[in-house]
């Protein structure tokens, strides 16, 4: 069981294709990795090897922190950006939504240069790239160089998605890692409100230079940590990997049962056939695909790339002055609500927390797309910057609290083992295109119509709770196997 829940993400053997599954592993990466306790971590030796664990994480979720950096930064920048470069909405749609582009690229590589480089060695070329990228919207005097910037940014959070979950995974004792690996979402939740927060007092530009900040902190604090251990062992590098267990583990750890245990793991990992995409069409997986797409295509369609990427637009167009005070108050609610989210996914259970999230998006929707059609008709519109305001917050608040992170979960217990890198490589392939889709048609869709967006967003989210409620399996508690017996059985009503 524990070999088979976890191949995907240690297994060297990996192709183009089936590198897209890499972002599905830093929402998932506790769930799989917790269930492999008896191949993964031991007890701590001493106090000083707690403090190198603790260390290595910090370094390694400063990459994080740069993904929310880089997500959060086309939302309080828009105006000023248009307004300072002339752009027109094409252009700056364009500039927001590459990002997601790049990140695709990232995504597709990312195992391979993991694999090939080492864990460090990778977040460091990814740091390279979003710290060209940043110089570049710096320099910018036009549409192309943003574009390339933001291009060159997104490819480097699409390596590092995969690398830090996984570098932590590796490094963490079973004691830790459930806790530590929560951080990578964290941190990028924090990245996102800190850039919203900073872009409301500072010139974009000046934000921009701001970006470069987490990845001096990063390069500097990779030369103090050491390498995954387990990729040491993986390239047979043995006295290395001994070195760096040790480290830590702590000098006076027992370490032989530990590094035993990850040998006789990696070897048996060699054994394990994979699945292709074409595998995804028969019969028997075809429901675990419709499980997986749906949730991946219904967390897009909610609109949740358009709202994040735009946020201090809308606020405008919702006749606030300025969008500054929202864009803060979307940055304060986001941070404690993903907590809270994390807390309740084992308490509460996948269904009811993605149901709930789905019916707080809904409603999130139905107040904003009531604000603007009030202000189309001249109705009430004393209430249209409350609504607005209102909504958002509700929106981004239910979103965070089950819809971000709950798709992700189910997605790494739903697939059988021979099957989940293909199965990976397909569902994060459209989540990015989706993700692409939104952002990119945000604006056009406004500039059509403010309020029809934002009802056509509330649809997808009724027709969310129907998909949970008729489709969706409940997974919490349940073994893999209890779980494909339930999507696969054509007699048993999905929970």
């Amino acid at each position: 069981m524990a070999i088979d829940e976890c191949k995907d993400l240690e297994s060297g053997q990996r192709n183009g294709v089936e590198d897209l599954e890499a972002p599905l592993m830093k929402q998932q990466c506790m769930k799989v990795v917790e269930s492999e306790d008896e191949y993964y971590g031991s007890e701590f030796g001493d106090g000083s090897s707690i403090a190198m664990v603790l260390l290595s994480t910090c370094v390694a979720v400063c990459g994080s922190f740069i993904f929310g950096t880089c997500v959060g930064f086309s939302a309080p920048t828009q105006s000023a950006i248009r307004e300072d470069l002339a752009l027109s909405l094409a252009q700056y749609s364009t500039f927001g939504s590459i990002l997601t582009i790049g990140a695709m690229f990232g995504a597709v590589t990312s195992g391979r240069i993991a694999d090939f480089i080492g864990r460090k060695w990778a977040m460091r070329m990814s740091v390279c790239f979003c710290v060209a990228g940043w110089l570049a919207i710096y320099f910018a005097r036009g549409a192309m160089t943003l574009d390339i910037g933001r291009l060159f940014s997104g490819y480097g959070i699409g390596v590092m998605s995969y690398v830090v979950p996984i570098f932590i995974a590796e490094i963490a004792p079973k004691e830790l890692r459930g806790g530590l690996t929560t951080l990578n979402q964290l941190l990028i939740v924090t990245g996102s409100s800190v850039t919203f927060l900073l872009g409301s007092i500072i010139s974009w530009r000046a934000l921009a230079l701001t970006g470069l900040l987490p990845c001096i902190t990063l390069l500097s604090g990779l030369f103090f940590v050491p390498e995954s251990p387990r990729w040491l062992a993986k390239v047979g590098r043995q006295k290395e990997f001994k070195d760096a267990l040790r480290t830590l583990r702590g000098k006076n750890a027992d370490i032989s049962i530990e590094a035993a245990e990850i040998e006789d793991y990696i070897a048996a990992l060699e054994t394990l056939p994979k699945g292709s995409l074409l595998d995804l069409f028969q019969s028997k997986y075809i429901r675990a695909v419709i499980i997986g797409v749906g949730l991946m295509v219904f967390q897009q369609c909610v609109g949740i790339n358009g709202v994040g990427f735009y946020v201090s637009q809308t606020f405008v167009e919702a006749g606030l002055s300025s969008g500054k005070l929202g864009t803060v108050a979307y940055a304060v609610v986001q941070v404690p609500i993903t907590v809270v989210g994390a807390v309740l996914m084992d308490r509460s259970g996948r269904k009811p927390l993605i149901t709930i999230s789905a019916m707080g998006t809904f409603l999130g929707c139905f107040f904003i797309a009531t604000g603007f059609l009030f202000k189309s008709y001249g109705l009430f519109l004393e209430w249209v910057p409350i609504l607005a305001v209102g909504g958002v917050l509700t929106y981004i608040s239910a979103f965070s609290i089950g819809f971000g992170g709950v798709p992700w979960v189910i997605m790494s217990e739903i697939f059988p083992i021979n099957v989940k890198g293909a199965a990976g490589s397909l569902v994060v392939l459209i989540n990015w295109a989706g993700a692409w889709l939104i952002s990119y048609t945000y604006n056009f869709m406004m500039s059509w119509s403010t309020f029809g967006t934002y009802y056509i967003y509330a649809a997808f989210c009724i027709l969310t709770v129907f998909f949970v409620a008729k489709v969706v399996p409940e997974t919490k508690g349940k073994t893999l196997e209890e779980i494909q017996a339930c999507i696969n059985s054509k007699h048993e009503t999905l929970e």
